[in-house]
């Protein structure tokens, strides 16, 4: 037994310093063992593109670990006359600031104004972007049955159509109408609808043919991202970023941005590529974007999924969805939806099957789900997510209160019979064999189980760890305030007054422990706590207060239980 716990100590200790290496490494730029590597430019070969998307004539190289302006280049399809200056028009509403931008009607912007940067909180957080230091864009177009250029795509130049720019109050919603010049006598007219206190915006594609001969294009909807982390990541913790393909068959899958580095041409992807459900979307921490189409009468649309390396460090995820022929002189309507937002998970789940899933608690999503409904009770009994952090870890040591005093228990009276096996081992510390027969004789005598505290505790585990990884995820964490000094949970405590209670707590509960008979493992108890400490210092103020609230009631629970044995100070 005593063997046991030794390994059993040595294991968690080891897998500790292994994690503190592993941030480290990710901290300074080194692979990480957890998450996928950063997405380098491939040494040979050309870049698998998504096939039948029309690209750029002459596209701009772009150096290792930059951020390519997609901006520049013009659409090889639109006539000469219409290549003028692109216009950029940015449109507001309550929630967000929009920019479009003419050249193909592209989303090339979207400013959050209810939410803050995650590194200056005096600036508001942008998501999609197009400038120096990110590229993250929405796009839409046309392509022939057989792909490639020659009808209006996201290269083409577009007119906007004069309007308001600002949802007026008492209106509830806004439309930016863009419209194409006619290619091969076929025009496109995209209308975007924004609406009050929604994140989805209405994209609606219109196909006037005007040729003499009917057309059957294919509209094609993507999301186009640079492959670097997101501003301000943490180094101590990972969580996904890039793209993600659902459908009802494969159900949700993410795409990391190195596997489509090494696609090459004629490679068959690691996601499904033909289904008549689903959608795609692009997921960082907290944020994502993603294309719906389904429409509300539930019918089933085919649908082409695909993902692609557009140029250097810059990746697509996307769909293509035949409109069906539009006859001389006829005009056909596609309505989509995009979703550009926070990943708030009941709003999510509404707007389409499986949207839920961008926030994605890994393993554990099993229990992680039914933890944060609860906690999102708690919150609407208490109105701060600080204390229903304290209602829920309160909760959990409620439901699991017999189990822990048993686990408990056996460690006190482990802390009893303490005294006897230190002077057993003092005398016999020279037959190591006796030793141990000794001391197993002892712990028969009292009825002790020297693994009775652990067993109970790895049973609530998996529980803990899923409430972890739901306060890690919940975009409502972010600028939400608890008391005084913690303005937001999602950040570091500024004071680092959580983290040190934290520390305090945990060493105290070693304390309470029974000390290990064997020195090294004694040593250990007390190590672990620090060594623990080191990420709790960077980690998020809500997760330290989970632990600070789980380590509080312990020790509370842990106390009545030595008093009532009588093994305080012992």
């Amino acid at each position: 037994m005593n063997d046991m716990r030794r390994t059993l100590l040595w294991v968690v200790f080891s897998m500790s310093l292994f994690l503190i290496w592993d941030a480290w490494n990710k901290h300074t730029g080194q692979p990480s063992m957890f998450s996928p590597p950063p997405a380098r430019p491939a040494a040979t070969g050309p870049a698998p593109v998504a096939s039948g998307i029309p690209v750029p004539s002459t596209p701009t190289p772009t150096a290792p670990g930059t951020v390519p302006t997609a901006a520049a280049p013009a659409a090889p399809t639109a006539p000469t006359s219409a290549a003028a200056a692109t216009e950029r028009v940015t449109i507001t509403t309550d929630l967000v600031k929009a920019t479009l931008d003419s050249k193909g009607g592209e989303l090339v912007r979207v400013e959050f104004l209810r939410h803050n940067d995650l590194n200056d909180p005096n600036k508001n957080m942008v998501l999609l972007d197009q400038s120096a230091e990110r590229l993250y864009v929405a796009q839409t177009g046309l392509v022939p049955p057989s792909g490639g250029a020659g009808l209006p795509n996201h290269h083409t130049p577009m007119t906007r159509v004069p309007g308001e720019t600002t949802l007026k109050d008492g209106a509830n919603e806004l439309q930016v109408q863009f419209e194409s010049p006619e290619v091969a006598g076929v025009k496109l007219v995209k209308t975007y609808t924004f609406k009050r206190g929604d994140y989805v915006i209405g994209v609606k594609h219109e196909v006037v043919n005007r040729s003499a001969a009917p057309v059957n294009p294919r509209l094609y909807l993507q999301l186009v991202r640079d492959g670097n982390a997101p501003a301000g990541e943490s180094s101590f913790y990972f969580t996904f970023t890039g793209p993600a393909i659902y459908t009802d068959t494969a159900k949700f899958n993410k795409i990391d941005f190195s596997s489509i580095e090494k696609q090459r041409p004629g490679d068959k992807p690691n996601h499904e590529t033909m289904a008549d459900s689903g959608w795609v979307a692009m997921v960082q921490h907290y944020f994502a974007s993603a294309w719906l189409i389904d429409p509300a009468d539930g019918t089933r649309l085919p649908r082409e999924y695909f993902t692609g390396k557009v140029a250097t460090n810059t990746y697509s995820v996307g769909m293509f969805v035949p409109i069906g022929e539009v006859a001389p002189g006829a005009t056909k309507a596609f309505d989509a939806r995009l979703f550009v937002g926070p990943q708030e998970e009941e709003k999510l789940a509404a707007l389409a099957p499986g949207l839920e899933l961008v926030k994605d608690y890994g393993w554990f999503t099993i229990l992680a789900k039914p933890l944060f409904w609860l906690l999102t009770q708690l919150h609407k009994l208490f109105g701060n997510w600080g204390w229903a952090i304290v209602g829920l870890v309160v909760v959990l040591k409620i439901a699991f209160y017999w189990l822990n005093a048993t686990a408990y228990r056996s460690m006190a009276k482990m802390k009893a019979v303490n005294p006897k096996v230190m002077a057993m081992r003092e005398r016999l510390k020279d037959k190591p064999q006796e030793m141990q027969q000794e001391m197993m004789r002892i712990y028969r005598e009292e009825k002790v189980n020297p693994l009775g505290g652990c067993l109970p505790i790895f049973v609530q585990m998996p529980f803990f760890i899923a409430l972890y990884w739901v306060l890690l995820s919940s975009v409502e964490m972010r600028n939400a305030p608890w008391i005084g000094w913690i303005a937001d949970l999602s950040a570091k405590d500024p004071y680092f007054i959580l983290p040190l209670l934290m520390t305090a707590t945990s060493l105290f509960q070693t304390w309470l422990n029974p000390t290990p008979p064997d020195p090294m493992q004694a040593r250990l108890m007390w190590i672990m706590p620090l060594v623990f400490s080191v990420m709790f210092f960077v980690f998020p103020a809500g997760l330290v207060l989970y632990w600070l609230t789980n380590n509080i009631l312990s020790i509370a629970q842990q106390y009545l239980i030595n008093k009532q044995l009588g093994v305080l100070g012992k």
